[in-house]
């Protein structure tokens, strides 16, 4: 009968132990995303002012070539966040197009927001 209580005893205690376990703290051990500088927004459009959507805009780092990619929304319009640094955009083209305006480099700095990097596509 003694040798019952212990088991249960010890039985109980293992129990508790990995449930009161479950409780800690959780470590997140994945890969940390490079802190965010800045944002950059803009809009993608044709010649005539029609949105286009479903587009990617790459944003690149002039110094170290990471690069970034965010397509358009329905409306053009494309944002994405991204470290300090400076980069030159680029945006998908499709057969037949041509870039009648594209945006300048943008230098990035922490909690900047350039807005205005709009692209123009025609044919």
């Amino acid at each position: 009968m003694y040798a019952r209580q212990v088991a249960a005893t010890l039985l109980l205690l293992l129990i508790v132990g990995c449930a009161a376990r479950h409780g800690g703290a959780v470590v997140d051990t994945r890969a940390k995303p490079v802190g965010v500088g800045g944002t950059i927004s803009g809009t993608v459009r044709a010649v005539g002012g029609e949105p286009l959507s479903g587009r990617t805009v790459t944003v690149i780092d002039t110094k170290s070539g990471a690069t970034f990619r965010v397509s358009t929304s329905a409306s053009g319009g494309y944002t994405i966040q991204v470290p300090a640094a400076t980069y030159r955009l680029e945006v998908e083209l499709r057969g037949g197009d041509q870039l009648a305006r594209q945006p300048e480099q943008t230098n990035v700095n922490a909690g900047d927001l350039d807005e205005t990097m709009n692209f123009v596509i025609g044919r």
